[in-house]
């Protein structure tokens, strides 16, 4: 059985401050549901402040992007190390990345490789635009992202890493994918590939996530789904309430 994880990415949004409110409310109504993994992404700037309110819970922490190299001369950017100090989960390729910031399926794979070199657990975002959809070229677009994505990777745990599949036309959109939709991309392209490049076995451990436009009022009907395992929530994991209703959906 492959346990439920709920992580939440608050993008651009919150200071310090803020976030230091939003994690108060959230500790005590998301501590008590065990059944589930909870993963809380916040910007860079709130991340040593966040770890310190989390220490001792069960509560993790991830960070939103980071560097493949270990260091050098590279402005704005946070290495694995620096990562690695505070949180136990990093988002990768996430599609805002690739679109905005030009990331490509090579350089989301130096990305996996450095996280698992130091001992991150990534959370690997793959997913098609709305043309590529609608041209029947899902299978095509998240089968290359995971090969490629995943070439070359030692594998240490399949429970140690985390695949959000995230149709871009879902994002942010109010619109999401159906619970059916989603299972059959999911069971069918994505877990079918993750079997050609780590094995049946590893396949059928790694717990693969839905995102876009998950609310608290439609997560049950994904997490009913056989094949998704649980949910990488964006503006609804900005309210205590919202998120919280999605973890519970979960469990």
């Amino acid at each position: 059985m492959r346990k439920p994880f709920v992580a939440g990415n608050w993008k651009m949004n919150k200071t310090v401050e803020e976030a230091s409110k939003l994690i108060t409310e959230l500790m005590p109504m998301l501590e008590p549901i065990n059944s589930v993994e909870r993963v809380l992404c916040p910007p860079y700037s709130s991340l040593m402040v966040i770890s310190a309110m989390l220490e001792g819970t069960p509560l993790a922490l991830g960070a939103q992007n980071m560097h493949w190299e270990a260091s050098g001369a590279f402005t704005g950017e946070l290495s694995p190390a620096m990562v690695k100090e505070f949180c136990q989960y990093v988002i990768l390729g996430h599609s805002e990345r690739r679109a905005y910031f030009s990331e490509t399926d090579e350089i989301v794979n130096k990305k996996v490789k450095a996280a698992f070199e130091i001992g991150l657990m990534p959370i690997v975002c793959i997913g098609e635009t709305l043309e590529e959809n609608e041209s029947g070229k899902t299978a095509d677009v998240v089968g290359r992202q995971v090969r490629e994505g995943f070439k070359g990777v030692a594998l240490p745990d399949p429970e140690k890493l985390i695949v959000a599949y995230e149709p871009i036309w879902a994002i942010g959109t109010g619109k999401a994918a159906s619970g059916e939709d989603a299972n059959a991309i999911v069971g069918l392209y994505i877990r079918t590939v993750l079997s050609e490049v780590f094995g049946a076995d590893a396949a059928q451990a790694i717990r693969i996530l839905y995102g876009g436009s998950v609310k608290a009022a439609n997560a049950a009907e994904f997490f009913n789904q056989p094949e998704i395992d649980g949910a990488l929530v964006g503006g609804a994991s900005l309210k205590a309430d919202d998120f919280t209703g999605i973890v519970k959906a979960a469990a």
